[in-house]
């Protein structure tokens, strides 16, 4: 159980932040998104980081 809330927090974390650096216009990866400098998917970013981050600290051995 541990571990899948490891790889989840993990995997949460990562797409936090980059829905953080795209709501701030910091990432334009992939050109195309539409959530590229739309400040609410970085507050929908923070949300899901904050997540993977309480996720890691629960599944930490």
């Amino acid at each position: 159980m541990r571990a899948a809330l490891l790889v989840i927090g993990i995997l949460a974390l990562l797409v936090g932040l980059l829905w953080i650096g795209q709501g701030t216009g910091m990432v334009a990866w992939p050109q195309s998104s539409f959530m590229i400098s739309q400040v609410q998917w970085a507050w929908y970013g923070a949300a899901l980081a904050a997540v993977g981050l309480a996720l890691i600290w629960r599944g930490w051995p």
